[in-house]
């Protein structure tokens, strides 16, 4: 029989493994660094199985028609993955994105017919992230209540309080990892945005294996708005969950599954995604950096001599070659 596709849904999910040998050997690291490549997912980011599996959800529960235009908030990859998910699947799709995101990200889901609006033209939203410092939390659930509750005809996403965002990765990126490594993997390192795909895998690999440590990373406190610095540079998609208040948490983060956070700064996940390039042929994106950072940390502790790291790395580079993670110092 043919091995032909039907729909870019089918080719979601079961993305490879790359050991990063040759990172390893330039850092003398004595663990292995294992990266989880969710840019070969067909819209190139781990977002992909988030948007299948929250539209499958909503058709399932009826809350998605014909005719529905689906919307949802989003620092990008979510927005693309949707807007591809959207328009093979019959339905408009609109979108409510940070200010601040790549140019890239706008291009991607306007290329799939999708509507891209910036917080800063809704000013409901951008009081809120005014107010607040940039609580993106706090901006969804305003847009929700002000202005999406008004309009009849559209299934609201809202990946940071859907279970399916980290149901699916608890179905699938967990048991991929643990497949592919034949059981054989000692701490997973991943960013945290909405909280699904930590939650999701973390909450798989412990069932399999109670000893398995979760490193969860959030920004450190320069690549955060403060007084003197209101608009730092960002680790795009990246959201504190300690420290903060607890109705800045999304629903979709469990805060108990995770070992140990660790805070990376924006300069450090630019210098390792820039590094990674560069040693092993990869293009990620600057959460990807951060997330290969904390690992190489990590990985340098007596303790963890001889034990991999699996690591998730979220997206492709290719989304930020119109912002500065690739300019030469």
């Amino acid at each position: 029989m043919s091995n032909i596709h039907k729909s870019i849904t089918e080719l979601i999910g079961k993305t490879p493994l790359l050991e990063l040998e040759n990172y390893e050997r330039k850092h003398g690291l004595e663990a292995k660094i294992i990266a989880k490549l969710e840019y070969f997912n067909p819209n190139q980011s781990v977002k992909d199985r988030i948007a299948l599996a929250m539209i499958g959800d909503a058709e399932k529960k009826g809350l998605l028609k014909p005719g529905y235009t689906i919307v949802e908030t989003t620092s990008g990859n979510t927005g693309i993955g949707m807007a591809a998910i959207a328009a093979a699947r019959g339905y408009s799709f609109r979108v409510y994105v940070q200010d601040n995101v790549s140019e890239e990200r706008f291009k991607n889901i306007k290329a799939f017919g999708g509507e891209a609006i910036r917080f800063s033209q809704v000013p409901e939203v951008q009081a809120v992230l005014d107010e607040t410092g940039g609580d993106f939390v706090a901006a969804v659930r305003t847009l929700k209540e002000k202005v999406l509750s008004k309009e009849k005809t559209n299934f609201f996403v809202n990946q940071i309080e859907n279970p399916a965002n980290p149901s699916v990765h608890e179905a699938t990126t967990g048991p991929e990892i643990w497949a592919d490594t034949e059981g054989k993997v000692d701490i997973l390192v991943a960013c945290v945005g909405t909280g699904g795909t930590i939650s999701g895998a973390g909450r798989y690999l412990k069932s399999k294996n109670k000893n398995i440590k979760i490193i969860a990373i959030q920004p450190g406190p320069g690549s955060l708005p403060n007084e003197t610095d209101p608009l730092p540079p960002d680790i795009t998609g990246v959201h504190p969950f300690e420290g903060v208040p607890a109705e800045r948490i999304p629903h979709t983060m469990d805060l108990s599954i995770y070992d140990e956070k660790y805070e990376v700064e924006t300069y450090q996940a630019y210098e390792a995604a820039k590094e990674v390039a560069r040693t092993d042929g990869i293009l990620v994106g600057t959460s990807s950096g951060a997330a290969i950072f904390a690992a190489t940390q990590v990985a340098k502790r007596t303790e963890n001599k001889g034990k991999n790291l699996v690591v998730i790395l979220a997206d492709t580079g290719l989304r930020y070659l119109s912002t500065k993670l690739f300019e030469e110092a």
